[in-house]
């Protein structure tokens, strides 16, 4: 079992307190809309308390009384008391619609703030539906429940504890009947609504796997029928459904049973009163108006006692909701700047440009030792090289040997364990991590374009670059040609993710973007994989032209791309094995020898293989 799974399980199991303390931030700057509904809401459920008390007066009066006397009086009262609660109840639904909104919107931006502020490490140890579920579905439970759940509860809690007031002020022992009743509601309440809980949690269990194996279907079509596992993968989807159906027919039977339970109870409190009070009133000892108040209030109370239950078992399921937003805006970041940097060079949402000095590009490894913060080996020991401003570093080795460490740690996604790095005879970590990346240039291999078009693709590498300079930085990396099949050119969507373009076109668009940035490293991750040799080779060209003066760290899978880098590092085993230029390594015959004949021989095969077709 994972250690997340059973972190997860752990918070089902030990909640000593509800932690909605955590909130008060979050809460602090609506206190007068908080304040003004809680007050509403109590003066609410006082309205419903005193409306049976007219139906007590009209049944006495008008009725035992057989006069209609004051009933002019009576009836202003009446709707000018109903035209209240009408207006109360209107501006604290508003209010708490407010409330949901303003918290839920605020938690959101802040947990999406603090996640731009994570390093790598995070991303690496957490999916993206985890993280998805902490921003989305954990600060809606909790809006809900700081809004609709605080309104209904002062309503509830004071209509219950006001009903009680007057019965036992009307008749004690009568009241003393009633009241025995609720006890035993709460227990049966909580009994079902335990059951209840376990249940629904199981259905939303069930239902995150339906729409993974859904997510899966469609994303994986076309694997799916290349293997021919249409029948396997209908099983697998008919049979978690089938499990869903199950699950919640069975919640529904504990729901009906619950239903049918507080309605026995309403009909028991009801006998009662009907009983005792009946007697009472056929001996003259009370009047038929006291009765029916009595009758409204015990059908009355059933409901918030109902409410009180479930409550109770709604603020311990999001209880996990608050502890888990909470732990994510309580995560601290591998890689952060000290209060000295920032107070220097502000942060990533407030910087500081006018205190930014000019970056060169002249970076140093001084006994850098490495290991992931998941991780137990050291991936670089006590590691030195100096890459003077202008070089051209290449690293090379096989798939998965760790080629992108040495660059994540140039661009600061993590920090050395122990040692530091040098950008311009300065540790890095006295600087910005703004500054830095604003100076980095990174293309991927699998690149990623934002929803939304070219154009705007385009200008998050420079948002203030013209049309001339844009232009020239498309034409730079050949993709003019990507732009012109497109049907609306620069204003063209790219779809979610880019998904509306190739791999090979979103590479090119991602390098225009990169080269738009003008940054003096650049940072160029198997970035031509997807790409043809033809457009491969303008674009090595381009890159030497645009390089030139540039410090710049190219991961390659193709070795024949750079046999003219200054420096080569050979990475096996998530370790530096060998580092020289390119004749050096050939001559020493080492790892890099035996990877560059392989591929050499590899390729030399493939040409032929395709000069004879």
């Amino acid at each position: 079992m994972s250690t997340k799974k059973k972190d997860e399980q752990k918070e089902y199991v030990s909640l000593p307190y509800f932690g909605i303390n955590k909130l008060v931030p979050y809460l602090k700057p609506y206190r007068f809309i908080l304040f003004s509904m809680v007050t509403l809401g109590l003066l609410g459920g006082f309205v419903d308390i005193v409306l049976p008390l007219f139906q007590r007066y009209a049944l006495n009066h008008f009725i035992g009384e057989e006069t209609l006397d004051t009933l002019k009086w009576f009836i202003l009262s009446y709707l000018g008391v109903l035209a209240f609660q009408v207006v109360a109840n209107t501006i604290s639904a508003y209010q708490a619609c407010q409330i949901e909104m303003y918290v839920g919107r605020d938690m959101k931006r802040a947990s999406f703030n603090h996640l731009q502020t994570l390093a790598f490490s995070y991303y690496n140890q957490n999916s993206v539906g985890y993280i998805h579920a902490r921003v989305m579905s954990d600060t809606n439970r909790i809006g809900s429940l700081v809004s609709w759940g605080l309104m209904d509860g002062v309503w509830n809690l004071s209509y219950i504890l006001g009903a009680v007031v007057v019965m036992l002020g009307v008749n004690l022992k009568l009241a003393l009947w009633v009241i025995a009743i609720i006890p035993l509601t709460a227990l049966a309440a909580a009994f079902f609504q335990k059951k209840l809980v376990t249940i629904n949690r199981r259905v939303r269990e069930i239902n995150s796997q339906i729409t993974g194996n859904f997510n899966e279907g469609i994303t994986g079509a076309k694997t799916t029928k290349t293997l021919v596992i249409e029948k396997k993968m209908e099983d697998n989807f008919n049979g978690t459904t089938e499990e869903m159906r199950k699950t919640s027919v069975h919640g529904a039977h504990y729901r009906a049973m619950f239903s049918s339970m507080i309605s026995f109870s309403a009909s028991l409190a009801l006998a009662l009163v009907l009983w005792r009070g009946g007697k009472l009133t056929g001996e003259g000892l009370f009047e038929i108006g006291t009765l029916s108040v009595f009758m409204s209030y015990a059908l009355g109370m059933m409901e918030p006692v109902q409410w009180i239950v479930r409550a109770i078992s709604d603020l311990i399921t999001v209880q996990v909701n608050v502890e888990r937003f909470t732990r994510l805006m309580e995560t601290e970041s591998d890689v952060r700047d000290s209060e000295e940097v920032i107070e220097k060079y502000g942060d990533s949402f407030e910087p500081k440009k006018e205190n930014w000095e000019p970056l060169h590009g002249d970076i140093t490894f001084e006994d850098v030792s490495f290991k992931y913060p998941d991780g137990e080996e050291y991936v670089l020991e006590h590691f030195n090289l100096h890459v003077p401003q202008g070089t051209n570093v290449a690293i090379v080795g096989e798939t998965g040997a760790g080629k992108s460490t040495l660059v994540n740690l140039v661009c600061r996604f993590f920090e050395p364990t122990s040692g530091r790095i040098l950008i311009d005879g300065r540790d890095a970590r006295e600087r910005s991590q703004l500054w830095l990346h604003s100076n980095i240039g990174y293309v991927l291999q699998t690149p990623h374009l934002f929803s939304g078009s070219v154009m705007e693709n385009l200008k998050y590498g420079n948002p203030g670059a013209t049309m001339e300079e844009i232009e020239a930085a498309v034409k730079s990396v050949s993709a003019e040609g990507v732009i012109a099949r497109m049907d609306q050119g620069y204003h063209s969507d790219v779809g979610e993710g880019g998904d509306l373009l190739s791999t090979g076109e979103k590479q090119l668009l991602s390098f225009a973007r990169a080269i738009l940035a003008n940054p003096r490293i650049f940072v160029l991750d198997e970035a031509t994989s997807s790409i043809d040799t033809v457009t491969e080779k303008l674009i090595q060209d381009a890159i030497e032209n645009l390089m030139k003066g540039r410090t710049s760290f190219v991961i390659a899978h193709r070795l024949s791309t750079i046999r003219q880098a200054d420096v080569i590092l050979v990475v096996k085993d998530g370790k530096i094995v060998e580092q020289g230029n390119h004749q050096e390594l050939i001559d020493r015959r080492g790892a890099y020898y035996h990877l560059y004949t392989r591929q050499f021989q590899e390729e030399a095969i493939e040409f032929i293989n395709n000069t004879l077709q």
